[in-house]
């Protein structure tokens, strides 16, 4: 990176608008944090969620998804019921360039309660709000405090650009600007 990784993150969110919002230093002050961190960046969740129901009695299938095994949510705190799912957006958004690809995790302190983040790679080129998938792996509900951190996304810039890059393949999932659901 030639630079330390914190001052290339704030190097590339400002100059070139890769995280906006974007938070140049971490907030934590009675909220789970988020911002720049010494590696990487913790992204927070935004007030819009789509939890697992089974009410309809629906199959969940990444094919022909049904919206049916979900509900619409929207609030500060979102309680994800035992043993099932969530799906969230970033706050932020993302700008990846052609040379970088990223990895994100879940925070810790969400990890130590069961609840387990998983979001795949954003790829080189890959824009938009970034879909969070949100598991409680608990038989109890759990809370997932919306406008604070929830993952936090580390950035692998490569010495060159990559031949094919998501916006090339002109990736299903590009410029989402909302939760997005499985596409085939």
């Amino acid at each position: 990176m030639g630079l330390k990784p914190d001052h290339w993150i704030r190097k590339m969110a400002l100059e070139h608008k890769m995280i906006e919002p974007f938070e140049d230093k971490q907030v934590r002050n009675g909220v789970i944090s988020y911002g720049v961190s010494s590696y990487g960046y913790d992204v927070r969740v935004a007030d819009e969620f789509k939890i697992f129901t089974n009410v309809f009695s629906a199959t969940v299938d990444p094919k022909n998804f049904d919206t049916k095994s979900m509900v619409d949510y929207i609030g500060d705190v979102c309680i994800v019921p035992p043993n099932s799912f969530a799906l969230a957006r970033t706050v932020e958004y993302f700008r990846i360039p052609r040379n970088v690809l990223t990895v994100c995790l879940g925070k810790s302190t969400y990890a130590r309660c069961g609840i387990i983040v998983n979001v795949t790679p954003f790829e080189p080129e890959w824009e938009g709000f970034v879909t969070l998938e949100i598991s409680n792996t608990t038989p109890l509900p759990a809370k997932i405090y919306a406008n604070e951190g929830l993952a936090q996304v580390l950035f692998f810039e490569a010495d060159e650009a990559c031949e094919t890059s998501y916006a090339d393949k002109k990736g299903k999932y590009q410029k989402q600007q909302s939760i997005v659901l499985p596409k085939l």
